[in-house]
């Protein structure tokens, strides 16, 4: 667990997690995979309040990607409902929390009524100072770095820009969480060892920390035994190990 913020600890900035692992431990127990989506609204609480603790500036949560859409239609509405009710409830609490809430993706496939209380939602959040929480809804990382390269390409078409401008920092520019701290640490729970398609870009020079945990089961403690191993890590960013440590 962390136990003090001294200066040789290091904390990660920007802290992105694809919570899986919810209807497993749901049919574990012999119960719907529903229940174990709303049994995760904890552990989002759990690491949202644990971020705050450690100071974390950045948290991205990977709550409905572009390829969910293909599970049963029960689970589907039901994950929608969930989003509503964090969108109607949980906003308010970190509203008081100081947290700045957003949304990234493509959030034209969700219903009007959804993209409003989405947009209620961050303007109410928008001048808070706070720990940023992104939930990545309907999100694609092919999708994001696409839609970064359509963007410039208009901008050359619109002689806005010339061809020779359109490098890794232009495109970077244009991708969903280029406001925010590089990211420096991707948790997966549930004890898979992939990356589903989640930040691809971003996550090019992030820790990355796999945990049997499944999400339900993923606690503060846990968060912070994730941070502890990311505080061991020697992050050379292409550099020799001797470089990285005098740096």
């Amino acid at each position: 667990m962390i136990t003090s913020l001294d200066e040789e600890k290091k904390i990660p900035q920007h802290i992105a997690i694809i919570m899986d692992g919810n209807g497993r431990w749901a049919q574990a127990q012999g119960k719907g995979r529903v229940v174990g989506h709303k049994a995760g609204v904890d552990s989002v609480r759990a690491v949202v309040k644990g971020a705050r603790k450690a100071e974390v500036k950045a948290l991205t949560l990977f709550a409905f990607s572009s390829e969910n859409w293909q599970r049963p239609e029960q689970e589907v509405s039901v994950l929608m409902d969930l989003f509503m009710y964090v969108l109607t409830k949980e906003v308010k609490r970190l509203h008081k929390n100081n947290i700045r809430f957003q949304v990234i993706g493509d959030l034209s496939r969700f219903s009007d009524k959804l993209q409003k209380s989405i947009k209620k939602s961050e303007q109410l959040t928008a001048a808070n100072t706070g720990l940023i929480l992104s939930i990545a809804a309907n999100y694609g990382g092919r999708w994001d770095i696409a839609n970064a390269a359509k963007q410039l390409a208009s901008q050359v078409q619109n002689n806005e820009i010339s061809l020779d401008e359109i490098n890794e920092n232009s495109l970077h520019e244009h991708t969903c969480l280029a406001q925010l701290p590089a990211l420096d640490l991707l948790i997966r729970t549930g004890g898979d060892f992939r990356i589903s398609n989640f930040l691809l870009w971003q996550a090019a020079y992030a820790e990355f920390y796999f945990t049997d945990i499944l999400w339900p089961d993923f606690n503060e403690d846990e968060f912070n035994k994730a941070i502890d191993v990311f505080d061991q890590r020697e992050r050379r960013f292409g550099k020799t190990g001797e470089q990285a440590q005098n740096s």
